[in-house]
């Protein structure tokens, strides 16, 4: 083809797949040769290296100390997906690793992966939806299950961190198949719902071959405004959800909360953190016929103020011990009682979800994406013990979807996603 334009990323691919064809050594998948994308590049003298743009519109850096979208603040919508790895060797795994850190920040630039092709009978490199619309605040966040170190072809056995399991079965679990475990997941938040999706289906495409879809959920949450700050969000039972968050802006508290230290586990995990996944299913028929002082009482809270019952500030310390006339003035079976009865805390990222109408009942099927992160997955199990049988709010939800996703730390400059489990 006669042109002066300069040719594609998806065009420079396809010869050099054509080129390795005739040469014998084949490919593992629609981008990724099994001689490694990287090495691809390094041998046409390219580099894959892209840096953040600053000049981005409503940008969030790629790279730093720990990866985006834990601390984030404010995200406004989420698509996750759990994804099962079906690369055959360590060596493919890591070069989509690498390929997904290389789009990974032109996505978070507000970029498409590659530029379009000159040649209009290949496929666009790029999808196209995100087209016109910018960084929209877009966050990446990557993990793995336990369930990849048993992969014995990824020969990662070794590099299984000892705390990261599936979650135990708790109390009123009535888990989905299709929402539980996973060997990889992605967590794209933005401000633009079609942002998000775009990010990740366009990693996914990218790796065809070596990874495919085991379950999605996408998730919102909405921000009122009081003297030009964005409050805390509701949940569809119209309470306020993360009141109690830890402060993102305080480094040492992250750091006994959130983010793992050096000797807390396997070496590739400091600096990263622990994702707990839950898809809860809220009765909101049945929420909507009880009365609100019983809805306060569930919750332990106001519902207009989120503040602590006999209190009117959302941020007023609950004084789980204090009692009037022998009673607890913050009922013993709340949620929020049995929670602040543990010492652990975690950092909750959580956000509403509604999936149109459960077939057998007629009803909302609707709820909590609820995400939490914590530097070890004991401090959410504890948590979730400490509600048992007991908690009040059992009688409106059931757990529905759980998994856990060790979360690698961030990615300095001229690394990628995840190195510290290929060393």
């Amino acid at each position: 083809m006669s042109t002066k334009k300069e040719k594609s990323f998806f065009e420079k691919e396809f010869s050099r797949r054509e080129m390795l064809k005739t040469a014998g050594i084949g490919s593992a998948g629609m981008i990724l040769g099994a001689t490694g994308f990287s090495g691809i590049l390094t041998a046409f003298g390219e580099t894959p290296f892209v840096d953040d743009n600053q000049e981005s519109r409503n940008k969030v850096n790629f790279y730093g100390k720990h990866q985006s979208g834990i601390l984030t603040k404010n995200p406004e919508h989420a698509y996750f997906v759990s994804l099962n790895c079906t690369a055959k060797s360590k060596a493919e795994l890591k070069e989509m690793f690498q390929l997904w850190t290389r789009y990974s920040v032109k996505l978070m630039n507000g970029q498409m992966v590659e530029p379009d092709s000159a040649n209009k009978l290949l496929p666009a490199p790029d999808t196209g939806e995100a087209v016109g619309l910018d960084a929209s605040h877009l966050t990446l966040t990557f993990g793995v299950g336990p369930s990849l170190f048993e992969k014995k072809e990824l020969g990662l056995e070794h590099m299984k961190p000892e705390e990261l399991n599936d979650l135990p079965h708790f109390p009123k679990d009535q888990l989905d198949p299709r929402y539980v475990g996973g060997d990889i997941c992605i967590q794209a938040c933005a401000d633009d719902p079609q942002v998000a999706f775009h990010a990740v289906r366009n990693l996914i495409r990218a790796a065809r071959g070596l990874v495919t879809m085991r379950w999605s959920q996408t998730g919102f949450n909405s921000y009122g405004m009081k003297d030009k700050e964005k409050m805390t969000p509701r949940n569809l039972f119209a309470f306020k959800d993360g009141t109690g968050n830890p402060n993102v802006n305080d480094p040492k508290e992250m750091d006994d909360v959130v983010w793992v230290q050096p000797g807390e586990s396997k070496s590739w995990m400091t600096g990263g953190s622990y994702l707990a996944f839950r898809r809860i299913q809220m009765h909101l028929e049945t929420w909507d016929r009880t009365a609100l002082r019983e809805q306060e009482a569930t919750f332990g809270r106001h519902r207009d103020t989120g503040a602590p019952i006999g209190k009117s500030d959302e941020f007023s310390e609950m004084e789980i011990e204090r009692k009037e006339n022998g009673k607890s003035v913050v009922p013993e079976n709340s949620h929020v009682f049995l929670a602040r009865q543990v010492k652990d805390r975690m950092l909750r990222r959580s956000f509403s979800y509604s999936d149109g109408i459960n077939s057998d009942t007629g009803s909302f099927d609707a709820g909590l994406l609820f995400i939490s992160f914590q530097k070890n997955p004991q401090q959410f199990i504890n948590i979730q013990n400490s509600f048992g049988r007991m908690d009040k709010l059992n009688e409106y939800i059931t757990h529905r979807g759980s998994a856990l996703f060790a979360c690698f730390p961030g990615v300095k400059k001229g690394s990628y996603l995840g190195a510290g489990l290929f060393d």
